[in-house]
């Protein structure tokens, strides 16, 4: 066979392959293109945003629009209270999930298949249901206007999916582990806290991403409890600061969304790997 045949037999065989590198490629660029607009508007005037339309270069970058931004539209504060929510949540979510999850898989109580399935059912339950009652007893316990009640607020939700992914991940890790450490005296906590948590980092990873996003970018919760403290607001109602009574400010808002999303990029690409492998492990198991 000729060297030449041989050549296009293989570039034949690779062509599959191509083609779904090609495709790949054309949904990527597809997905990420709102994102890099967004970012191209946070350098523009409010005049470029409409007049060059869906062209991602602007003509003389407006630097100005993130000072604006942090300062003027207090993002800076905004941002703040942000972290303090978010961090906060996602700490009380994983140990109370990871809890409850262990618990589940690894325990036999009487009455767990009633449990699984209230946690299930209340999946179904749509959140504005609940925002009544949550939005009373908050008011009733002093907490409605401040950061500890918007806090408990956003962590004391069933976070159904966490407690199902650390259930599927614990019923897979071999029983000999626990006990094991209960011969050696060990009790729940101890056996909890250093030998399961931290076996479970995988999914630990996919929950901090999963409640971080859904944390950082709430809004109607957030905007329900800074009603009458604007100085609390989350970037995501801080938002409403760009719009005013005779139009909108689209350069700053674009600037302000862009800061906004740069810990939650940075976030996912730092824990993608055990991102993945959390969400691979829970559902094999």
């Amino acid at each position: 066979m000729s060297p030449t045949r041989r050549t296009w037999r293989g570039t034949l065989r690779r062509l599959p392959w191509w083609l779904a590198a090609a495709a790949l490629a054309i949904g990527c660029l597809i997905w990420i293109y709102p994102f890099l607009w967004m970012v191209s508007a946070s350098l523009k005037t409010s005049a470029e945003v409409f007049t060059k339309g869906l062209d991602l270069l602007p003509g003389d970058p407006v630097w100005e629009n993130f000072e604006r931004a942090w300062g003027s539209a207090k993002f800076g504060t905004y941002l703040l209270n942000t972290v303090i929510v978010t961090v906060a949540t996602v700490v009380i979510v994983v140990v109370r999930c990871a809890m409850a999850g262990y618990v589940i898989a690894r325990h036999e109580f009487r009455g767990r298949r009633i449990v699984m399935g209230v946690l299930v059912a209340t999946l179904f339950v749509p959140a504005g249901y609940t925002i009544i009652p949550l939005v009373d007893l908050a008011q009733r316990l002093g907490m409605l206007n401040s950061l500890t009640g918007m806090i408990v607020a956003m962590s004391g939700g069933a976070h159904v999916a966490a407690v199902l992914l650390y259930v599927g991940y614990f019923r897979g890790l071999p029983k000999e582990l626990t006990e094991s450490a209960l011969i050696d005296g060990a009790g729940f906590a101890t056996v909890f806290f250093r030998i399961m948590l931290p076996l479970a980092k995988p999914v630990t990873a996919t929950v901090t991403v999963l409640t971080f996003l859904s944390t950082w970018n709430a809004f109607f919760l957030p905007l329900v409890f800074t009603f009458s403290r604007p100085d609390l607001r989350t970037v995501s109602v801080g938002m409403l600061a760009f719009v005013g009574e005779n139009g909108t400010d689209w350069s700053g808002m674009a600037a302000a969304a862009t800061i906004s999303l740069l810990p939650v990029v940075a976030l996912f690409i730092a824990l993608q790997r055990h991102f993945v492998e959390g969400i691979a492990g829970a559902v094999k198991s």
